[in-house]
């Protein structure tokens, strides 16, 4: 499943389901898809997915702990790499004031 991040100030952002997902309650959202954040909501949702990410950016985010092996962990994109598109989503969003959606 893919997970498409929207904005009417941004390119959409296109991500797998679980990445997405997992990017979503760093956010502080319940994880549901569809789902929005209004744009009142979005400059507190953007400090906790960069709060997330600061506090570990190079650990790989891997939804599904303990399910895959050391070559595919070792050969994962990390966390700050997955968040960035997301995160200049919500900054444009920010910006102007605009709300986000996603779904699939």
């Amino acid at each position: 499943m893919l997970i498409t991040f929207k904005t009417p100030v941004h390119a959409d952002i296109t991500l797998f389901g679980d990445v997405a997902k997992a990017l979503i309650r760093m956010m502080g959202h319940s994880g549901a898809v569809p789902g929005a954040l209004l744009a009142e909501d979005i400059p507190a949702a953007l400090e906790r997915l960069k709060a997330a990410v600061e506090a570990n950016p190079e650990a790989p985010l891997d939804p599904e702990p303990g399910k895959h092996d050391e070559d595919a962990r070792a050969q994962s994109v990390s966390l700050k790499h997955r968040a960035l598109p997301v995160i200049d989503l919500l900054e444009a969003a920010a910006r102007e004031q605009k709300n986000v959606i996603w779904d699939t």
